[in-house]
């Protein structure tokens, strides 16, 4: 794959699960020729000590919008894997302010700035007959129909399972069990039973980075594309190539 070198990328979510695996796999992959900007609360890692990272560091997240639609150069694609959980933030009020409002402000502030693309990744579930009843579907589901209404050139959402990776903190007691289970169904009964309902954050984030590769260079099926778990594995592991 290539992309253009008039290209440019944001990530938001940089520290996180996802996201430190989106950027990872820009700053270590040879068709990335262009600059690579993050906005987050720390500094993101930076594993091979690329040139083409600018990353911006602010702890008062109300600024991100604005910070996202001064950067210069605009970037042609924003991705955000931003997001929190109710525990981290001290609630569902505190994480709605995160998973949902922030998100939307970003997305709002790329489409007025010029952005051409927005890529989410938000969950599987949130067009579920519960979804309506369940509020982390809600808040993905509110981020989910703002980016469609801004109609991009391109709104790219992907929605993962249950994503296994190895977190800084345990979101629940069981974490460690359940990702040994979940894992021990693909290791020793089928890779694709384990791939209907989880997947691994590394191939999550090589999905999202195809995805707004082919975007940016025509190749997306539609403007508005919806990867559920069996096109995230397909793009992120069955498809990837560098």
């Amino acid at each position: 794959m290539s992309t253009s070198s008039t290209t440019s990328t944001a990530i938001i979510g940089s520290t996180g699960l996802v996201g430190s695996h989106i950027l990872s796999t820009y700053v270590t992959s040879p068709s990335t020729k262009s600059q690579i900007q993050t906005i987050s609360r720390r500094a993101p890692a930076n594993p091979t000590n690329s040139s083409l990272l600018s990353p911006t560091v602010n702890g008062d997240t109300s600024t991100w919008p604005t910070l996202l639609s001064s950067l210069v150069p605009l970037p042609t694609t924003v991705i955000s894997s931003l997001g929190t959980t109710r525990v981290a933030a001290g609630g569902i009020a505190n994480q709605w302010k995160i998973d949902h409002d922030l998100n939307v402000d970003l997305a709002k502030a790329a489409k007025t700035a010029g952005v051409k693309n927005f890529v989410f990744i938000s969950s599987a579930g949130t067009r579920g007959a519960l979804s309506t009843k369940v509020p982390y579907s809600q808040m993905k589901r509110g981020v989910e129909d703002t980016i469609q209404s801004l109609d991009f050139e391109h709104g790219i959402i992907l929605r993962p399972g249950l994503i296994l990776g190895e977190r800084e903190k345990a979101q629940h007691a069981g974490q460690g069990l359940l990702y040994g289970v979940v894992r021990g169904l693909g290791r020793w009964v089928s890779l694709g039973l384990q791939d209907r309902f989880a997947q691994e954050a590394e191939v999550i984030a090589r999905a999202a980075v195809k995805a707004a590769r082919m975007a940016e260079e025509g190749k997306a099926p539609s403007r508005w594309w919806v990867l559920e778990q069996d096109e995230i594995v397909k793009l992120g592991r069955e498809e990837w190539k560098e």
